[in-house]
């Protein structure tokens, strides 16, 4: 019997080491912009509510707290236009990555079963495939494949690593094209509060699906909105057939967020300022990077959403790695996200200011 880990590719961000070595020798220190990971405190009265349910001596549910499950229904009729939202259309999960990386072993797919992805994406979801021993497929656009055995199409908008945002024609097309074929959609949507020269819309606004949740799913966390990644908190959102299954087998799986986490998230999504206050950081730290990168030499492209800027200075992504890490700037190489990314970096926003200003000099 093989190894489960012998199913997966080597993990990509071993490759990055030695330049990260480079980049912590320059005299200023390194400048980290490789991965995407939130930096400010978390706010305050989101953690006041984790504290106050810090005495939590029983088991939490997989369902989460009827408290939750208003707080997750509410803020997808609020932020997303989701109409007819209840309890059956929402479910916890423990961070979206658990998620992705899991659900086709969830779903039941197997071999002769294929996942999509775009050509440009998040490796777990190409990881999620091979754990659970399905094929995998990248697609430029979705309706392009063959839909024969393809049992789960997962888009990604804004995208990770692109920023790039999907338009609601482009939405409406491809999910009427997938339930023509019997095919589940994913939505990873986990960036949609992050849109700066595009609004991303969720796959359930009712211009997208039409009013009816069948055969979608949308994915979010407050990891970025709410600076929650140490939180481990996520959610679900769509078809009540396919949560209803995935919350018996997370119960069976004892798949469970924590209840100080879930009091926190209810506290998170009942406030919107502090979301705000954190788009305003991330606005500066990005309009300050661009502009550097830009005159650097640098062409940065989509880049619309998210908390990424996807530059190239049109030549390998590994020279560009070593020629930043020689500034003491790391950033991440786009083949990481598919071989289509060869020729670009992904650069992070999520650094301090202070270190952000520090990039802006160095690219100076």
């Amino acid at each position: 019997m093989s190894a489960v880990s012998d199913r997966l590719p080597a993990f990509p961000w071993d490759k990055l080491e030695p330049y990260k070595a480079t980049a912590a020798a320059h005299p200023g220190g390194i400048v980290d912009l490789s991965v995407g990971t939130p930096v400010d405190p978390v706010p305050e009265l989101i953690q006041k509510a984790l504290i106050a349910a810090a005495d939590s001596p029983g088991y939490p549910t997989v369902w989460g707290t009827p408290e939750l499950r208003d707080a997750l229904t509410g803020w997808c009729e609020r932020r997303l236009g989701a109409q007819g939202i209840t309890h059956h259309h929402v479910l916890p999960v423990v961070g979206s990555k658990e998620l992705v990386a899991w659900l086709p072993t969830q779903l039941g797919l197997g071999p002769g079963d294929k996942v999509a992805y775009p050509r440009l994406a998040y490796p777990t979801y190409e990881v999620g495939a091979r754990l659970a021993r399905a094929d995998h497929v990248a697609y430029d656009d979705p309706t392009q494949l063959d839909p024969t055995g393809l049992k789960l199409l997962w888009l990604n908008s804004p995208s990770n690593p692109t920023g790039r945002v999907l338009a609601k024609d482009e939405l409406t097309r491809i999910v009427a094209w997938a339930r023509e074929h019997g095919i589940l959609v994913f939505s990873d949507e986990c960036y949609i509060e992050l849109g700066w020269e595009a609004d991303p819309l969720s796959v359930l606004h009712p211009d997208v699906c039409g009013g009816s949740y069948e055969g979608i799913v949308s994915v979010h966390s407050l990891s970025k909105r709410s600076n929650l990644a140490g939180y481990r908190a996520a959610f679900l959102a769509g078809d009540p057939a396919v949560l209803g299954d995935l919350l018996q087998i997370r119960k069976h799986g004892g798949m469970m967020t924590s209840a100080p986490t879930q009091a926190a998230v209810v506290a998170a999504f009942g406030d919107e300022r502090h979301v705000h206050e954190q788009r305003e950081r991330y606005a500066a730290r990005r309009a300050a990077l661009r502009d550097a990168l830009l005159r650097h030499g640098f062409r940065i492209e989509h880049s619309e959403a998210s908390l990424y800027l996807w530059a190239t200075r049109d030549e390998s992504c590994w020279n560009t790695v070593a020629h930043l890490a020689d500034l003491g700037i790391l950033v991440a190489p786009g083949d990481f996200y598919g071989p289509a990314g060869d020729h670009f970096v992904r650069v992070a926003f999520t650094a301090t200011d202070e270190r952000v200003a520090e990039a802006v000099r160095r690219l100076g």
